[in-house]
């Protein structure tokens, strides 16, 4: 028997924006931060964000993020097996 997708986390107010970068960015973003893949922040393979977007171990997931005082601001997390 199938299982049905009950629910999209993106469709829940509290989940930021999410995408996966290209190789082309993902190269740019280390350069421009003179950083390493490893040195960013780590989110598992099995969040439930990374499995809804279809990434896998080594994408780097770009999020977008609202703030009263900011505005708008990006992170990034390097995806990894769990």
């Amino acid at each position: 028997m199938a299982t049905k997708k009950e629910f999209n986390v993106f469709m829940h107010e509290l989940v930021p924006e999410h995408r996966v970068l290209s190789e082309e960015e993902k190269e740019e973003l280390l350069n421009k931060y003179r950083i390493r893949i490893s040195q960013l922040p780590q989110i598992l393979v099995s969040d439930p964000a990374v499995v809804e977007l279809g990434a896998k171990p080594g994408d780097v997931i770009e999020i977008k993020r609202k703030s009263p005082t900011a505005g708008i601001y990006y992170y990034y997390r390097l995806v990894v097996e769990g």
